[in-house]
């Protein structure tokens, strides 16, 4: 079935798709189960008034250990599929959740959305900077509400802390930094293999280009190739990069500049495992840091970010386990230090605008412009040089390389994006 067939389909469906009222009971299917996809299986599953509607996955194992969950919780059975479009088809279904490798996130959405679904999509919210105008432009399109998984912006410590900064109490805010500092593992060389039974491997590609199937490209794995995952800046980064952006109260950079390589590991990661990249705004500036070879974090945390104003600064990030922040004063002498730490309520946060229609704490724009921060930043390593650029086009103007980079060539698929600015192969 080609893209053109599929939305003629479901155009009726589409039509006819309503939100959930006060007093329904939300049906969503999930799309991805593996890690993250089963964690928010198990959050939906405390919650009342939702039901498990369909559980999809290209992985028949990764479709089990959902279906055990739902006989562990006594939850009733859900329907599987390994082909999401069933999903879309159905008019029961309310919203799906998306916990795909990062290929499929766009792809995902903006079909969710043309099927009349609400959607909650895993971060980064994009694999490339055209992707998210995309997935924007969808859900305003077709009114849908779409959260990213970008948590700490529904965490409440995090939101007293973003409140703190903005008081004034820091003086003027100049500058924020981000980290991920953490020791990930090296996976060593794998050769190409055989497609392991129970996996549909056509349908994990979707429309990305195809390459042989490899297990260094699969599972958590796809996180370090370019073709499927956005490296750490777009998986863990993401989340710091989100919480600095926000408290600088900035969207778009205007210039990134800086470094990112792979040094340390010697396996089959394609994506950098070290990178220090500047982005520079009007009047301020904001640093992004990864060094993923090493145990020790940085400032006590292994993912931080520290924002800087004239009269002092502000860490968030996690402290032996427990959220919080604390303020230091002009002579680096910590003041306060805030851990509650209270979990997040993202997924709740989303429920309620899938009924209220009201715009989720972690919408689809800010989801976009987060994101573009860690795409600028692969950019800036996978070229080798500095970028400008543009927020008007969303480009990376007087560089073809680079610009490039800011969208992806896809093979021919029902799920390719229509968009006259991306290609086929």
């Amino acid at each position: 079935m080609t893209r053109r067939e599929f939305l003629a389909a479901t155009s009726t469906v589409a039509l006819a798709a309503r939100s959930a009222s006060p007093n329904d009971q939300i049906v969503v299917g999930m799309i991805g189960l593996g890690g993250r996809g089963r964690a928010l299986l198990q959050k939906l599953l405390t919650l009342k008034d939702v039901r498990i509607g369909y559980l999809c996955d290209p992985d028949q194992s990764a479709l089990e250990r959902a279906e055990a969950i739902l006989r562990e919780q006594s939850a009733p059975a859900a329907r599987t599929t390994t082909d999401m479009r069933r999903i879309f088809e159905d008019p029961e279904v309310h919203a799906v959740f998306i916990a795909t490798p990062d290929h499929w996130h766009a792809p995902a959405t903006i079909l969710a959305c043309e099927a009349g679904k609400d959607v909650y999509v895993e971060k980064p919210a994009s694999h490339n900077i055209r992707e998210g105008r995309l997935m924007i432009e969808a859900a305003r399109r077709t009114g849908r509400i779409v959260q990213v998984g970008m948590q700490s912006r529904s965490r409440p410590c995090v939101l007293r802390a973003i409140e703190f900064v903005r008081s004034g109490k820091i003086g003027k805010v100049l500058m924020a930094k981000a980290w991920n500092v953490q020791l990930r593992r090296n996976i060593g060389h794998k050769p190409d293999g055989p497609v392991p039974p129970g996996v549909d491997y056509e349908m994990w590609l979707g429309p990305a280009p195809w390459i042989p199937f490899n297990e260094n490209r699969f599972h958590y794995n796809w996180h370090w190739h370019w073709h499927f995952g956005t490296g750490d800046a777009g998986n863990d980064g993401v989340h710091q990069i989100d919480i600095a952006r926000w408290a600088l109260g900035v969207d778009y950079p205007l210039k990134a500049s800086g470094m990112g390589r792979k040094i340390f590991f010697d396996d089959d990661q394609q994506t950098p495992d070290t990178m220090n990249v500047t982005f520079e705004y009007t009047d301020k500036a904001m640093i992004w840091e990864m060094r993923i070879w090493n145990p020790y974090g940085m400032e006590g945390v292994d993912n931080g970010v520290a924002i800087y104003g004239t009269e002092g600064m502000v860490q968030i990030g996690r402290w032996d386990r427990r959220w919080g922040y604390k303020v230091f004063d002009r002579k680096g002498t910590l003041v306060f230090h805030d851990d509650r730490n209270e979990p997040d309520e993202h997924v709740e946060n989303f429920l309620s605008c899938v009924r209220s229609r009201k715009t989720p704490n972690a919408d689809i724009l800010d989801g976009h412009l987060s994101a573009l921060h860690a795409h600028l930043a692969n950019i800036v390593a996978r070229v080798g040089r500095n970028v400008t650029f543009d927020p008007e086009t969303e480009t990376i103007p007087n560089d073809p390389e680079a610009n490039r980079l800011t969208r992806r060539v896809y093979r021919e698929h029902w799920a390719t994006p229509k968009d006259p600015m991306c290609s086929c192969v």
